[in-house]
């Protein structure tokens, strides 16, 4: 190990290199080549070498043969994986670098068969719809309630899950989003409590959640919370590298009731057998910062989105998202009241250097991180502020984005519905039909139409109004929407 441990070394200005193994080997192999010392005949094609295209593959160091030998001889990826698992209170743990895309596919594969009942939020990402379609599992979708007053969703309620689970006897888990998009949270603890009386799993999708748990102001992680698997995204609220993501699991090992052998073959399946050491490494540096300085981090980062909240309140008619129900890393403005539209106000954040996530004509949210300082966030919310008064109007009645408001109708299961022949149709001619592809605004990537779901006129209708009010129109094949894809008749 190069450098004093507890202290920076070479690169390492955070000092983690002593607790983070896959960070110090990153450093190690970077310092190694800078002095000629390793020569690799191997992958990555470019050899290290930043003459022949530039500095786009500077830190680019692959696992085999970079972070550790071809043999995985020295375990810095399973020791850095061991001790992610002890830190979240798992004790099984893989990282991934497909984002949590990966992970929800990789759990989808994990708890059945083909053909099982999966009880499933109807506000998940298209990456877990996918996972369905993969694992030929059928969901018994479960919806949030949509707040009349911002047009958001509130979190699925436990009664809801309970149902299902009392109407699905033969459901083998429960898969839900926590947070949500939006920043809001749910019972986990309940959910988990009805999902083991039914004697299944509860899988959460926590992509935007990993830093609950971090700080008393702060949900719990939803593995302390109960839960038997979680997906998260270490790049989305850690300082990771773009899609560094975690699986954390209690398993049979443990009196969970997820088996380990299972979930590494289903990981392994859909992983890439070159995974970029830098993501890795990032990944292993996130969960050691936060480890030593997590709650330190996390008190900065809650009291600066109640500052900017704050600030934002004193706007005439704008409102945000607060409340015990909501987490503090999303910036949520609600701007119908201000009769600013979304998209007008998202691109005068653009032009001053404060790109958020997410702009909808009602809606702006913008991800707030332990990586955010104070004078940043004050910066955003003065931007925001002064292109609301830019753009104000008369205020209008709140209209609920269609990804919040699909009330679907399964007429075959996802995936038969994948690999059935199709037809394109004109979209007014598709409506009764069976859809063939997966249809969603994006952001959130969240599906107003999924395979194997009924064309309906008021989903059509829904997504036509966020096509006209200027949102994209992701993963359809006619993303005019001028035609659907449907199931041959």
């Amino acid at each position: 190990m190069i450098g004093t441990p507890g202290r920076p070394g070479p690169g390492d200005p955070a000092g983690l290199r002593a607790d983070a193994p896959l960070l110090d080997a990153w450093l190690a192999f970077r310092e190694a080549a800078a002095s000629g010392l390793v020569r690799p005949f191997t992958i990555p094609g470019h050899k290290q070498r930043l003459d022949l295209v530039g500095d786009v593959v500077a830190g680019d160091v692959p696992l085999y043969a970079g972070l550790d030998t071809m043999k995985q001889s020295g375990g810095v990826l399973a020791e850095a994986q061991r001790r992610a698992a002890r830190f979240w209170g798992a004790d099984w743990c893989r990282f991934s670098v497909g984002g949590s895309t990966h992970g929800n596919q990789a759990l989808a594969l994990a708890v059945g068969r083909p053909g099982d009942e999966v009880v499933v939020g109807r506000t998940l990402h298209r990456s877990l719809l996918i996972g369905l379609v993969l694992a030929g599992l059928r969901p018994v979708w479960v919806r949030p309630p949509v707040d009349g007053r911002t047009g958001l969703p509130e979190a699925v309620p436990v009664a809801a899950v309970a149902r299902a689970l009392a109407d699905h006897p033969g459901a083998v888990a429960v898969f839900l989003g926590d947070p949500s998009y939006v920043g809001t949270v749910g019972d986990v603890a309940g959910h988990a409590e009805v999902a083991h009386a039914a004697g299944v799993p509860l899988v959460v999708d926590a992509a935007w959640g990993a830093h609950f748990g971090l700080h008393p102001a702060l949900p719990p992680h939803p593995l302390a919370a109960g839960a038997d698997a979680v997906v998260t995204s270490a790049h989305k609220t850690l300082p990771a590298v773009s899609q560094g993501a975690l699986v954390l699991a209690r398993t049979t090992a443990s009196g969970g009731r997820l088996d380990a052998g299972r979930l590494d073959r289903a990981v392994d399946a859909t992983h890439t057998t070159s995974p970029a050491g830098a993501i890795l490494a990032s990944i292993d540096a996130a969960r050691a910062l936060v480890e030593r300085d997590g709650p330190a981090l996390a008190g900065r980062l809650v009291h600066h989105v109640r500052a900017a909240r704050t600030r934002l309140r004193d706007v005439p008619g704008l409102e945000v998202l607060d409340g015990p129900q909501v987490e503090a890393g999303k910036l949520v403005a609600l701007l119908a009241g201000t009769g600013a539209h979304g998209l007008a106000v998202e691109q005068d954040l653009i032009a001053a250097g404060f790109p958020v996530e997410m702009a909808d004509r009602d809606t702006i949210v913008a991800v707030v991180t332990l990586a955010d300082g104070a004078a940043t966030v004050a910066g955003l919310a003065d931007a925001l502020a002064a292109s609301v008064e830019r753009h104000r109007g008369d205020a209008r009645p709140v209209v609920p984005a269609a990804a919040w408001t699909v009330d679907p109708e399964q007429a075959i299961p996802p995936r038969e519905a994948v690999f059935a022949e199709r037809m394109s149709v004109p979209a007014d001619e598709a409506v009764g039909r069976v859809s063939a592809e997966l249809v969603a605004p994006y952001p959130p990537g969240v599906p107003v139409l999924a395979p194997g779901e009924r064309v309906t006129a008021p989903g059509l209708a829904a997504l036509q109004a966020a096509r006209d009010d200027g949102a994209l129109i992701a993963y359809a094949a006619d993303p005019t929407l001028a035609t659907l894809q449907v199931l041959r008749a």
